[in-house]
């Protein structure tokens, strides 16, 4: 049994098919993904721990919460910057990571070029941002370097996966939940998504 969750939403259907389409401008595609991370938000975050407080409403005194676990993005470098404005958007606590990743195109394999990690990883429940889960390279390489650091809590935010990363990735990672927009259809011979919407990077930085 596959650690997915596909989030069927019919607003995320309708951006998705906007972002999926090459003559989308990239301005137009930064949107949509930006209002797709908002819109898979209450999915992904169901499971947040909260903890109670006392609140004083205009009229009344009340029950308010505030966020008790500690959250951290962490970003994979380039196209996990267009993830990241709409998932922040919902959980502005939330701290911030990076790892720079660039995909190797002679060997599909991920090659890290800078990383920026806070030091108690295992006091905090993190999700990686990477709108693509191809190969399962770049997961599975941040995974590994995570948990060598020390994090326990792994999740992993996409937004349109192939299957063979998926189960690349759950095969090493069981324990890492994955969230994704659409389950697409396969990797062609160059290791791109089909049918997927090409380069995220490029689409969202409009190169």
């Amino acid at each position: 049994m596959l650690n997915l969750e596909i989030i069927n939403n019919p607003l995320i259907k309708l951006k998705l098919s906007i972002i999926r389409d090459k003559d989308t401008s990239s301005t137009i595609f930064y949107q949509n993904l930006t209002d797709i991370a908002m819109l898979m938000s209450p999915y992904v975050f169901k499971d947040l721990n909260l903890i109670e407080k006392e609140i004083k409403t205009p009229v009344s005194e009340a029950i308010g919460y505030d966020l008790q676990d500690k959250v951290l993005f962490i970003v994979i470098l380039r196209a996990g910057l267009g993830f990241l404005e709409g998932f922040r958007k919902m959980l502005p606590e939330a701290k911030i990571g990076f790892l720079g990743m660039a995909r190797n195109e002679e060997t599909l394999e991920p090659e890290e070029y800078y990383t920026k990690l806070p030091k108690d990883l295992a006091n905090y429940k993190i999700y990686i941002l990477d709108p693509m889960l191809a190969t399962g390279g770049s997961a599975i390489d941040a995974c590994n370097k995570l948990i060598l650091s020390g994090a326990k809590d792994i999740n992993f935010i996409g937004l349109v996966g192939a299957p063979e990363g998926v189960k690349k990735l759950n095969s090493r990672f069981p324990n890492v939940k994955i969230f994704l927009a659409s389950l697409d259809e396969k990797l062609n011979n160059k290791g791109y998504i089909v049918p997927g919407l090409g380069d995220c990077g490029d689409r969202v930085f409009g190169l």
